[in-house]
């Protein structure tokens, strides 16, 4: 356990920013894992339209820290690729 008064306070602030983190990242995550069961059952329209709730997810975790900026480009990049080759077979 911390002893001094800023360690109380950076162990407050780093649970908080973990549990926040967790949140954003299980977000992204099931977004993503959505989006993969349409492709999957080739339903690429609906998955068409989840794509800005994917770019809304991926981005606020960049933004914040939780992932970093080039791996939510990379998730975008992949899932809309992934859209796009299901829609053309």
């Amino acid at each position: 356990m911390p002893n001094t008064k800023s360690a109380i306070k950076a162990l407050r602030q780093s649970v908080k920013r973990r549990s926040q983190n967790i949140r954003r990242k299980t977000a992204y995550r099931a977004a993503l894992k959505e989006v993969k069961k349409l492709i999957a059952s080739a339903h690429i329209a609906e998955a068409e339209k989840l794509v800005p709730k994917i770019y809304q997810t991926l981005d606020k975790a960049a933004k914040t820290m939780a992932i970093k900026k080039n791996k939510a480009s990379r998730l975008k990049s992949r899932i809309v690729k992934a859209i796009k080759r299901s829609a053309a077979a």
